[in-house]
């Protein structure tokens, strides 16, 4: 019965997501989703073969965005996500360690304000699961003043910080209490899963939302650890990839350039970032298969939470005027974490198990199981148990930002590049439609507020708030022009990058000279112009050094000398 419920439920939201729009009460509920570490292609409406249908349905029955924009980095673009600022405005220039200069002490700063208190005074419920990672106050008896619930929101289930364990999470939390998925008396599943938990306390916000607060609308942040490392998957989910990668990183990477085109996301003369890793020089290629098929079974699950938050949102009859966001917080990820072997450093170690009450210590490893298994790394570890932590590495995460180049960290198209998924059956009459004009992580907020009917603050609790550095993406839902009068900026570690109109300048690295290319006609970043429009260069420039001096941006590691 419930399986047959369950399918007439998927029906029904078909058939919503095919209506055309009708007026939209004031104001829409706001549904904010974010991804973690995955690419511009690794779900299905943006080109993958990985299993979205969720994402897919939303995607084809609301708006996408084609030149959405992250800040490069998890820290730095929920800061931004949050605020409407600048990272370094908000005070996380760089990660969430504090090196004594104001924009970059590590913690959402007293001169902004988040997406929740903004909204709030406008009559919103405000509701968070899953990663905060924007504060530098990690301890449970420490300060908590840059807390989910000291910034706005009303409730909160999660972890501070990011990575971790999804079978037992660092910093889990519930509201302003460390908990353990052991003693947490409000959720006990047969398995724990991080992902799963996020989506079902989600739900469980909603429900309580709609027993005591109907009347008000919700503003909800759900923010996956999917798919960052450790690859971490249930073995199920993994069973649906079986096989899937066998053939290397080229098929995989050729079929979404290929759909990629079919699309028209990439131009069909285009020239894709060069491919990186050569499968036959793999000497374990089951290994390295394995890493992309945990990978996979991650993004799949998420995927499959989301589609019980929206199978619960048509259910309670909100699904009409609910604007469902979903984004990403950068590009794939080709850190190393974890590819190198621990196996001979942990034969002869023995943990005592944490018990009932017992918190992680640490984020990775060297680290421990719950029942106290030593976690194991590298290729002769087959990835997705819990005393496994291992990250898919450099090569698949070219695959996952097909088809450009670079990564997380740094700010040309595959560091910054990923989907925005835009849907709200009152609200977007622009229904299967693609937008091409560049926007920024920077524009949540602006939308949100423009939505919401919120007065943006000019001060909070006697401290001067900073002015909003986005633009509302609300004409976009009609197919209206978006009007920004000035250039989008990056930068994070010394990379550099500015956006105006159709061009870009980017560098990489305090020393990298600057780049340009012609976006319009060079999306991946092919052909380097910067010798033949020299004066284009110097004005972009000149534009960065003026928005670096305001927002804060420092030589980086500069506070080290």
């Amino acid at each position: 019965m419930k399986n047959i419920f369950l399918h007439l439920s998927r029906i029904c939201f078909g058939i919503l997501l095919t209506t055309c729009a009708v007026q939209a009460k004031e104001p829409p509920n706001i549904l904010l989703i974010m991804g973690d570490d995955m690419g511009f292609s690794d779900i299905g409406r943006y080109g993958s073969e990985i299993a979205t249908p969720t994402l897919d349905r939303l995607g084809e029955h609301g708006l996408c965005f084609s030149q959405f924009y992250n800040n490069a980095r998890c820290c730095p673009t929920r800061a931004s996500l949050l605020t409407g600022l600048y990272p370094h405005q908000a005070g996380i220039g760089h990660m969430t360690g504090d090196y004594g200069l104001p924009s970059y002490q590590g913690n959402l700063n007293k001169r902004s304000v988040t997406l929740a208190e903004a909204l709030k005074p406008a009559g919103y419920r405000t509701y968070m699961s899953g990663k905060w990672h924007v504060t530098r106050h990690t301890g449970p008896e420490g300060p908590k003043h840059t807390w989910p619930r000291q910034r706005g929101f009303d409730r909160f289930y999660g972890t501070i910080i990011g990575a971790g364990s999804f079978f037992d999470p660092t910093t889990l939390c519930r509201d302003n209490s460390y908990i353990t998925p052991e003693n947490d008396p409000e959720y006990q599943p047969e398995t724990y899963y991080y992902t799963d938990a996020i989506t079902d306390n989600a739900i469980q916000f909603l429900s309580d939302h709609e027993t005591c607060h109907d009347e008000d609308p919700f503003f909800l942040y759900v923010s996956y650890t999917a798919a960052h490392w450790p690859m971490h998957a249930l073995p199920e989910d993994i069973a649906k990839y079986e096989g899937k990668y066998d053939g290397g990183y080229a098929p995989t990477r050729q079929a979404r350039l290929e759909k990629l085109k079919a699309l028209g996301l990439l131009n069909k003369n285009g020239i894709p970032a060069p491919m990186v890793g050569n499968w036959a020089n793999q000497s374990d290629q089951e290994w390295e298969a394995a890493c992309m098929e945990v990978y996979a079974a991650m993004v799949d699950r998420m995927d499959q939470g989301i589609g019980k938050i929206v199978d619960h949102l048509q259910s309670a009859g909100e699904m009409e005027n609910t604007l469902i966001l979903f984004l990403q917080d950068n590009g794939g990820c080709a850190e190393g974490m974890g590819r190198r072997s621990n196996l001979d450093q942990i034969a002869d170690i023995q943990y005592e198990p944490l018990g009932l009450n017992g918190l992680q210590p640490k984020i990775w490893p060297p680290m421990q199981t719950r029942d106290g298994r030593p976690v194991k790394t590298g290729p002769k570890v087959i990835p997705g148990p819990a005393d496994t932590y291992i990250a898919y590495g450099r090569n698949w995460a070219n695959v996952s930002n097909t088809p450009f180049k670079e990564y997380k960290h740094w700010v040309h198209e595959g560091g910054i590049s990923t989907p925005l998924i835009a849907h709200w059956p009152a609200g977007i009459s622009a229904k299967g439609s693609w937008n091409h004009t560049p926007t920024h992580i920077i524009d949540i907020m602006a939308t949100a507020v423009d939505l919401a009917g919120a007065d943006y603050p000019l001060k909070k609790n006697g401290h001067p708030i900073q002015p909003m550095e986005g633009i509302s993406l609300q004409p976009a839902f009609s197919k209206q022009c978006l009007e920004r009068n000035k250039p989008i900026f990056w930068e994070h570690e010394g990379n550099r990058a500015v956006r105006d109109g159709r061009w870009k300048i980017v560098a990489k690295g305090i020393q990298g000279k600057w780049e340009l290319y012609d976006m319009e006609k060079d999306r991946t970043e092919s052909t380097n112009l910067a010798d033949i429009h020299p004066e284009r260069v110097q004005r972009l420039s000149a534009q960065y050094d003026q928005w670096a001096k305001r927002a804060g941006v420092v030589p980086f590691n500069s506070w080290r000398n």
